[in-house]
């Protein structure tokens, strides 16, 4: 029984430690009678807006989470395989099992090699992800620099990519698939096109890469690229905890959940970051959106504690940015429900607001971990209206 000076504590599992769940695991600490553990398969947080420094040798992507972590809270090196919740535990790889009364699902984004294309999965290399990108960055290392390189993708992930190889002398192809920065305005994409072909980057932006061989591409019209290396930047998956849990997700496996990121299944487990599918309209992935939805995901977890309705999530997007190597970048502006306008900041200055970006995303979390609550965020996109109920699995008696 609980007592004034023992308060009884509501243990809180964060699954996930990236930008959304160590976010909002310190946002948690906003009450005192909470035990919060996260989870996170790695002793060290990853930033991934800076995995394409890594691999090229131009920055390191990693952070000790005793700079991030607020007071009180547990890490957990090991992976979630499942959330059990008729017994509310969230089992681990290591045997172990940890009980909860309420899960923030954090899981984030994994890269997406298809299987489909006859030697990507064996063959090919991604950047989603810390131990990839170590693998990667070995490879290049043992690479002259006048071996051919290409990069799979045309999104942000992989012009950045392109771009940081390019930059060091790198002969790279870009095979874009659609198109090249589809999400971007087309001043904002002649910018990015221009800077690549100063850098001797070949844009092929219709092709289509059908197969990955040793020492080349095939791409769909039939011709063969030579490619020492060949890295995979085409899009992102999401780990499959919440299937392995019998909750519903959609077809990528993000976790379904109402405007208040709760579960459909189940209201003690609310989901957050690039896992999170909300009324199944997820917004954007991105470093971006991951830390509001953290505050957010904490904010709903304290008000079931509390007894009080959740708010519904509300976050404008205001564009976003690409790295063009290490002196020129591209801030594309957006409205707030994140559709490019057709007005950018380029050069240097498009350079220095994507460092300040990238650094604000680490700073934040860390000024989440001194001062609780403190993060504030451009609200007010345009979301669906909330679907009807739907019948939840366990519920909070």
């Amino acid at each position: 029984m609980s007592t004034p000076e023992h308060p009884t504590l509501h243990k809180i599992v964060v699954i996930g430690g990236g930008y959304a769940g160590t976010l909002a695991a310190n946002h948690l600490r906003m009450r005192a009678d909470v035990e919060i553990t996260l989870v996170n398969p790695r002793p060290e947080f990853v930033e991934r807006v800076r995995l394409h420094q890594f691999v090229a040798g131009t920055g390191e992507a990693t952070v000790d989470y005793g700079t991030l972590l607020g007071e009180g809270i547990r890490l957990v090196v090991d992976s979630a395989t499942r959330i059990d919740t008729a017994t509310r535990t969230v089992r681990l790889a290591s045997g172990g099992a940890l009980d909860y009364d309420h899960v923030i699902y954090a899981v984030g984004s994994t890269g997406a090699i298809p299987s489909s294309v006859p030697g990507a999965a064996e063959l090919a290399y991604d950047l989603a992800e810390l131990e990839p990108a170590q693998r990667l960055r070995a490879r290049l290392a043992e690479l002259p620099l006048d071996a051919p390189v290409t990069v799979v993708g045309g999104g942000l992930t992989g012009i950045e990519t392109a771009a940081e190889l390019a930059e060091q002398g790198r002969a790279v192809t870009l095979v874009c698939g659609r198109a090249l920065a589809p999400s971007f305005g087309s001043s904002a994409r002649r910018a990015v096109a221009t800077w690549l072909s100063r850098h001797r980057v070949a844009v092929l932006e219709t092709d289509v890469v059908r197969e990955v061989r040793p020492d080349a591409v095939v791409l769909a019209d039939g011709g063969i690229r030579a490619s020492a290396v060949t890295i995979w930047a085409g899009g992102f998956g999401v780990p499959q905890l919440a299937v392995a849990s019998g909750l519903r997700t959609d077809a990528l496996g993000r976790l379904l959940t109402d405007e208040t990121l709760t579960s459909l299944d189940d209201d003690r487990i609310v989901a957050t970051g690039d896992a999170a599918a909300p009324s199944g309209r997820p917004l954007r992935m991105s470093c971006y959106a991951a830390g509001p939805l953290g505050a957010q995901a904490a904010d709903t977890v304290l008000s079931r504690i509390a007894g009080t309705e959740p708010a519904v999530i509300g976050l404008a997007f205001s564009g976003a940015c690409v790295s063009l190597g290490r002196h020129t970048g591209v801030r594309q502006l957006a409205r707030k429900d994140d559709t490019a306008v057709n007005l950018y900041v380029g050069g240097r200055m498009g350079a220095a607001i994507k460092e300040v970006t990238c650094n604000f995303a680490v700073k934040r979390i860390r000024r989440e971990a001194r001062r609780p609550g403190s993060l504030i965020w451009l609200k007010g996109g345009p979301r669906p209206e909330q679907p009807a109920p739907a019948p939840r699995g366990a519920t909070t008696p």
